[in-house]
């Protein structure tokens, strides 16, 4: 799409085009393109002659260490927990026994430090693309690991954010979590990437920096150094020939925008008082450390307790980080998630058998299918911590697929003592059978991106399908509003925990839906709290009406932001 825009009397000559992507971290921004240089270049191939494959072999894997050590390094430094917990992982996987066993083989074969590195990585890049789901977007871990250790095996420094001395748009084809993790938000506007989807690092690690961010742009390679844009978080679109003048005003007007949002409180709801909780998407107590106000916890990730361990996390652990929490906020709402995994999230203690496509196999509740032990151990931590803290936490679990999933889950959550007991929504026949389900439990909490993903049949991580993963498709829109109907007639709340909550316009509709709750990562909350005290709840029904009767999400997308 082209058009003509008229941004001032510095106005930067040419034409001005909108590149579109995906909009995953909300905001506004405006200044020049700095691009980020490409991984080390591997030499051309040599073979290693016998008697120097030791020393061969002993730069291979100083380079792993030392590239391991790079990580943690970073990880101890990161501030936002969930750049710890991601840089931690990669940590351990450099330091894998199996990658260096692998690398070792190949240096055996005769193949550089460099080379064997690189192969070792190609060969575990191509497993996790062959899981699909979750564990495909891993592979750009396992890619920036490799790049890693080959610059050191090269002694090479290893490309990383560009520091051009003055505030800039980060644009990459994608970016590591380490280059997200270092990130300096004084100098960085706004991030922009040519791949990447809505659960992807960059987009996690934006929204908990409060960077506008834009992924899975395929025309941002064509963006030059210097060149002038603005960048929108929320509509995911990309502006080029911004003139120096526009830029300013936007980032004068950014910049007040978010002092004056960080300095809003109290709760959630409409311009005519009703209400809507705002709530927080952790991982862990110290997630609840942002200085953001919110009414409680809609989405504790316990899964994060269990990452990378070759052994289940014991009772007494597991009840010590859910009583922290729980502790924390001793009058708000909790909302415990049990354990999130499965074969596109494996987890090693698991042992869960390979599957062919395992988006569609034995994932979260469906665990417990194969693996019953380690559901009844968490909802027993849960129930003792709620005990030993004196709060009363609401429990859900992930996948639940039929009625007869949900009355078992509730079943066995009731026999510990524990009250509140509802069920992620994410795949669309849950969403179909909402009264049914209402009927056994207390409350649904929506997972916009498992339903988006299951509703339009496109893989939450394929960049080419991102239009079919926008959380504004009227199809998706349809599920989340039978949900909400079915809570009003059964008088029980429904909330979403997807982070399409955190979109301020979309925020407005999925009220005007019927949703009683959003839940969020920090930064978004601000912003979504805003935009509801300024619409009615009239407002927001009709602006749902509009979203409903919308063909695309753009179409959607401009109904409201042309109400208001």
């Amino acid at each position: 799409m082209h058009e003509t825009t008229v941004t001032g009397e510095n106005t930067s000559p040419g034409e001005s085009r909108t590149l579109r992507g995906l909009g995953v971290s909300p905001g506004a921004a405006a200044g020049p393109v700095c691009r980020m240089a490409g991984p080390p270049r591997l030499p051309d191939p040599a073979t290693v002659p016998p008697d120097d494959r030791a020393a061969e072999l002993r730069t291979a894997e100083r380079a792993l260490r030392e590239t391991s050590a790079a990580l943690s390094a970073l990880a101890a430094k990161a501030a936002e927990p969930a750049a710890r917990e991601i840089l931690e992982a990669q940590s351990l996987i450099a330091a894998d026994p199996g990658l260096s066993d692998m690398v070792g083989d190949n240096v055996g074969a005769g193949m550089t430090a460099a080379h064997a590195i690189a192969a070792a990585c190609a060969h575990h890049r191509e497993a996790l693309l062959a899981v699909g789901g979750y564990i495909a977007e891993r592979a750009a871990d396992l890619d920036d690991i490799g790049n890693r250790a080959i610059a050191a095996a090269l002694g090479l420094p290893m490309p990383g954010v560009p520091d051009p001395g003055h505030p800039f748009v980060l644009v990459a084809e994608d970016l590591s979590p380490a280059d997200t993790a270092t990130l300096d938000p004084a100098m960085v506007l706004a991030l922009v990437t040519e791949k990447g989807g809505p659960t992807s690092h960059t987009a996690i690690l934006a929204r908990a920096r409060g960077l506008p961010a834009v992924v899975a742009c395929p025309d941002a390679a064509a963006l030059e150094d210097g060149e002038m844009v603005a960048v929108d978080g929320v509509l995911g679109e990309v502006r080029t020939a911004v003139g120096e003048d526009e830029a300013a005003a936007i980032r004068r007007r950014a910049a007040g925008e978010r002092e004056r949002l960080q300095a809003s409180g109290g709760p959630g709801r409409t311009a005519d008082g009703h209400p809507v909780k705002l709530l927080l998407n952790i991982g862990s107590a110290a997630d609840l450390e942002s200085g953001f106000s919110a009414e409680g916890v809609g989405l504790f990730r316990t899964e994060f307790l269990f990452l990378d361990r070759r052994e289940a996390p014991g009772l007494d652990e597991q009840v010590a980080a859910y009583e922290a929490v729980f502790r924390a906020l001793p009058g708000d709402r909790v909302i415990v998630r049990t354990l999130d995994a499965g074969t596109d999230k494996p987890l090693p203690f698991l042992t869960l058998p390979d599957e062919i496509n395992p988006a569609l196999g034995i994932r979260g509740l469906r665990v417990d299918r194969v693996r019953p032990g380690v559901l009844d151990t968490q909802l027993d931590a849960i129930a003792a911590a709620a005990r030993s803290s004196g709060v009363r936490p609401w429990v859900m679990a992930p996948m639940v697929t039929t009625v007869a999933e949900a009355t078992a889950f509730a079943r066995m959550a009731r026999a510990r003592g524990i009250t509140d007991v509802g069920a992620m929504v994410e795949v669309p026949a849950a969403a179909l059978r909402a009264d049914r389900l209402l009927a056994e439990l207390d409350f649904l909490s929506i997972g916009t991106n498992d339903l988006s993903q299951y509703t339009c049949a496109a893989d939450r991580q394929h960049g080419e399908l991102a239009d079919l993963l926008d959380p504004w498709q009227p199809a998706l829109l349809r599920l989340i509003a039978e949900c909400a109907a079915a809570g009003e007639r059964a008088g029980k709340p429904v909330g979403v925990c997807g982070e399409a909550a955190a979109d301020p316009l979309l925020a407005a509709v999925l009220v005007g839906l019927g949703v009683t709750s959003l839940s969020m990562s920090a930064p978004g909350i601000p912003a979504v709290r805003e935009s509801l005290a300024g619409r009615t709840l009239e407002e927001c029904r009709e602006a749902a009406r509009s979203a409903l009767e919308a063909d695309d999400p753009a179409e959607a997308r401009r109904s409201l932001r042309g109400d208001h």
